[in-house]
C-alpha cells in the first residue's frame, strides 16, 4: 500500500513539472512574441531549453514504463514456464467470463 502511494506521488510530481515546464515555455515564447531584439532571442532561448527538459523528462518516463513493462512480461512468462496448467486454467476462466458478458447484452 505504500508503495502504490509512493509511485502515485511520484507520477504527480512528474505530471506537474511536465505542465510547470510546458506553462513556463508557453509564457516565455509569449513574451518573446511581444518584444524584440536580443531579449526576445534570450526569452526564446529560455523557452527552448524548458521545452528540451520537458523532452528528457518525457523520453526518460517511457523508458522507465518500457522497463516495467517487460519486467511484467518477464514476470508472466516465467509464471506460465512454471506454471502451465495453472495458466491454461486462469486463460480458460478468463474466456468464460468475457463471453458470459459479452452474450448478456
Amino acid at each position: 500500500m505504500a508503495r502504490s502511494k509512493d509511485l502515485q506521488s511520484r507520477e504527480d510530481q512528474f505530471i506537474n513539472s511536465v505542465k510547470e515546464s510546458l506553462d513556463d515555455a508557453e509564457k516565455l515564447l509569449r513574451e518573446a512574441a511581444d518584444t524584440t531584439g536580443d531579449k526576445a532571442n534570450e526569452l526564446r532561448e529560455k523557452a527552448m531549453e524548458s521545452l528540451r527538459r520537458t523532452r528528457v523528462a518525457l523520453y526518460d518516463a517511457q523508458d522507465a514504463v518500457l522497463a516495467k513493462g517487460r519486467q511484467a512480461a518477464r514476470a508472466t512468462d516465467d509464471y506460465v514456464h512454471d506454471n502451465p496448467w495453472q495458466a491454461v486454467g486462469i486463460a480458460g476462466l478468463t474466456g468464460l467470463l468475457v463471453g458470459m458478458l459479452i452474450s448478456r447484452n
